[in-house]
């Protein structure tokens, strides 16, 4: 659809190249072996279905594989790899999001913390390190990949209405993960609602930093529970 609907006019103007810092083959090569880690790591893990370290490492491969635009994209993804098969939580789940909301930098991070607490082997600061490997390479190979060919790419008004397309969809993920899981799983009642609701005012009116306000959800989230 925005190839379509999306017209863009894109300059011919000079720009810096960065084309050439990295060698077609292996830009090539990234590319070929995002691919095959995509596809291979399910086979494999069917195969050897007794190996945990190669299904944790499937789950958050696939989880970086598939998100594009905003971090919180990858929620769902990451519910579907740790708490459908047991692994962690719901509550746990949740409440390590809540955390991370705290720490500066990508959501992807998240990954370290389900990592160390999900139950099966390896966990701790092994399944942490290993999670969190697992979910930036995708990232790494996808932008080594592109990079000899991205000079073509970017002067193609074909591919920037694309990646507008791409972009508006993103919105839309992004609503559906704030209502599934953060909202069906969080928002049971008025006085989470009103929660809610107060912390959006701090974000937004006020400005406080966001690990005050998940310091402060997390006090009005235990008053809540004790009345």
């Amino acid at each position: 659809m925005g190839w379509r609907l999306l017209p863009v006019s894109v300059s011919q103007g000079d720009r810096m190249s960065i084309s050439g810092r990295v060698r077609p083959w292996l830009g090539m090569s990234a590319l070929a072996l995002f691919f095959v880690l995509l596809f291979g790591l399910p086979v494999l893990r069917q195969v050897m279905e007794s190996s945990e370290p190669l299904a944790v490492i499937d789950s958050f491969y696939r989880a970086g594989s598939l998100v594009f635009g905003g971090g919180h994209v990858v929620l769902p993804l990451l519910q579907e790899g740790v708490v459908t098969p047991g692994w962690v939580t719901n509550e746990a789940f949740l409440a390590g999001y809540g955390a991370a909301q705290a720490v500066p930098g990508p959501l992807f991070t998240f990954s370290a913390y389900l990592g160390t607490v999900m139950e099966p082997q390896p966990n701790g600061v092994a399944g942490g390190a290993l999670a969190l490997g697992a979910i930036f390479l995708p990232a790494f190979l996808l932008t080594i990949g592109p990079l000899p060919f991205w000079d073509i790419l970017r002067r193609r008004a074909a591919f920037q209405s694309v990646l507008r397309g791409i972009n508006a969809a993103v919105v839309g993920l992004l609503l559906a993960a704030l209502y599934n899981p953060v909202w069906t799983s969080a928002v049971n009642e008025p006085a989470d609602f009103a929660q809610a609701a107060a912390a959006l005012g701090l974000l937004m009116l006020w400005k406080l930093p966001p690990w005050l306000v998940v310091v402060l959800c997390a006090g009005g989230g235990a008053a809540i529970a004790v009345i």
